[in-house]
């Protein structure tokens, strides 16, 4: 059954007690039936909670404006609206803050403010943000190798990398991304992270995340050589967080960030069989929250009238290596670079990204005070065509609004 825009009638998906057209297990996340699962994560997997605390939500002023008709030159040469390009990129959530104030906020598919959204990869960005305040608290050391954390590790490909390393994906480690081949390395990973069940005739995949890191034993270029994205950097980031404080991953996030950034909802993380939860893209919270979060990198840390993120750490993550980025990654940012888990869209700004699968971004302009939220369910994994465009369409917001 093929995909639909917020513009097309809507199949009847998980309708009716019991439902009649229920979601495959096998492929959740596939479309048409990411358009509903993307915002029900905890109806299908197990998660833990990402408490908020007991504290008021923070303000976000709003000062509404009309975009809907911003104007932009698409792949093509092509001129389209902002309202045309969010129904043709299967939009669920789009949140424009400039200066502070919510100046757009809209929701789509059935979308509510209260409503958690699957983060995919932007999980790896608020994973780091945690890190980064442990970094502060000298808690972990990035200079350190990743064995003086996981001793485990010397066994594997990760003997001799650094947790810089692990941070900016330059580690060596052979692993294979590819979202579209069940039997890849990160096909493993959704049947060890409890996403999904293994392929038919499958032998040997593990049973939960730490057992699919001890198997990664291939050095494929010396650490440090080159930028190369790797899911499960992230969780090896995360496991080394866990074993230097004692504590679990959504406590640490929960503490260290959204309890302190005032957010509007507990978010929660996907769970292993283990109870680990998934670093790399396990996060779900709603579209204020990640505009929230995007709000503490645009103000050098400082958000909710106090210091969360240290400001040199978000200093660093905006200072990049474009020598270390190459194709296929310069498709959508030519200029760009990777750091401590954010894109960095064009070395000579300091803009960053939090980006994930199937369409989910934060863009984050410190010198247009500017963070822009999108939250998607593409039929696709990746597409080239909508990441170019997304970023030609803030561009446009960000001169209507300057």
């Amino acid at each position: 059954m093929p995909s639909y825009r917020n513009s097309e009638p809507r199949p009847p998906i998980m309708r009716g007690s019991p439902p009649e057209l229920r979601v495959p297990f096998a492929n959740w996340d596939r479309p048409p039936w990411n358009r509903w699962t993307f915002q029900h994560v905890r109806e299908i997997l197990p998660t833990a909670e990402v408490w908020r605390g007991n504290g008021p939500s923070s303000l976000l002023p709003q000062l509404p404006q009309d975009l809907g008709d911003v104007e932009f030159t698409i792949l093509g040469d092509k001129r389209t609206t902002l309202d045309a390009f969010l129904d043709d990129s299967y939009t669920d959530g789009f949140l424009v803050l400039h200066k502070g104030r919510i100046v757009t906020e809209r929701y789509f598919n059935g979308m509510t403010e209260r409503r958690l959204h699957l983060s995919q990869s932007m999980a790896k960005s608020v994973t780091a943000a945690a890190a980064g305040c442990l970094v502060a608290e000298d808690v972990l050391d990035p200079a350190r190798p990743v064995t003086h954390y996981l001793p485990e590790l010397a066994s594997t490909a990760y003997q001799g990398a650094t947790l810089q390393q692990v941070l900016d994906m330059t580690t060596g480690v052979r692993f294979n991304e590819d979202y579209t081949d069940p039997f890849s390395d990160v096909g493993k990973i959704d049947v060890a992270s409890g996403w999904k069940p293994a392929p038919p005739d499958a032998e040997g995949f593990p049973d939960h995340v730490w057992e699919l890191i001890l198997t990664l034993t291939t050095l494929e270029r010396p650490h440090g050589a080159s930028f190369v994205y790797r899911s499960i950097e992230t969780d090896v980031l995360a496991f080394c967080m866990e074993r230097a404080t004692g504590r679990r991953l959504p406590e640490l996030v929960s503490e260290l960030l959204w309890q302190k950034m005032g957010a509007d909802e507990s978010a929660c993380f996907t769970l292993d069989r283990a109870g680990y939860a998934l670093a790399d893209g396990g996060l779900n919270a709603t579209l204020r929250d990640y505009a929230r979060f995007g709000a503490l990198y645009l103000n050098d840390g400082v958000f909710n009238g106090r210091q969360i993120v240290p400001a040199a750490w978000i200093k660093a993550t905006q200072t990049g290596d474009h020598a270390l980025f190459g194709e296929p990654y310069t498709f959508t940012t030519p200029n760009g670079a990777y750091r401590n888990q954010f894109w960095i869209e064009d070395v000579a700004r300091p803009a960053i990204m939090c980006r994930g699968v199937f369409g989910q971004l934060i863009y984050i302009d410190t010198a247009r005070d500017l963070v822009v939220v999108k939250l998607s369910s593409w039929p696709d994994f990746l597409n080239v065509e909508f990441g170019v465009n997304t970023l030609r369409m803030i561009h446009a917001i960000a001169a209507e609004l300057s």
